[in-house]
């Protein structure tokens, strides 16, 4: 059974950083691409950031590009996500996904999904 665990979410002021890290169990981890999506409240879960199976591509939305770097350790099976310059348009619960074939934006492509951390940013 694959498990994905996030850490390192929490409060941080405008103009902050954090690194969320997304730690797997399981095969899937060694065969498929994994992305970072986040939802907030009364909002609708959206795109953060995809990365491709050896690392070597990645894709991020555009409220985020610049700003955030993801990254992924295959041999420690855990996936990042180091964010800086945050805005409090950034709060949100973070979820980590695996299981897609390609590094996607789309949610659906994703068959594996965290619980989720939370990210608070204060203005």
């Amino acid at each position: 059974q694959v498990q994905l665990v996030e850490s390192g979410g929490g409060l941080v002021q405008a103009g902050g950083s954090l690194r969320l890290s997304c730690a797997a169990s399981g095969r899937t981890f060694s065969y498929s691409a994994m992305g970072w999506f986040r939802q907030a409240p009364g909002k609708e879960r959206e795109f953060v950031a995809a990365i491709s199976l050896s690392g070597g591509g990645t894709y991020y939305a555009n409220s985020v590009k610049g700003r955030f770097t993801i990254s992924r350790d295959n041999a420690e099976n855990t996936m990042y996500l180091h964010m800086n310059a945050l805005k409090p348009e950034d709060t949100a619960v973070y979820y980590c996904a695996a299981g897609s074939a390609y590094y996607s934006d789309d949610d659906r492509h994703y068959d594996y999904w965290g619980q989720g951390t939370q990210v608070t940013v204060s203005s």
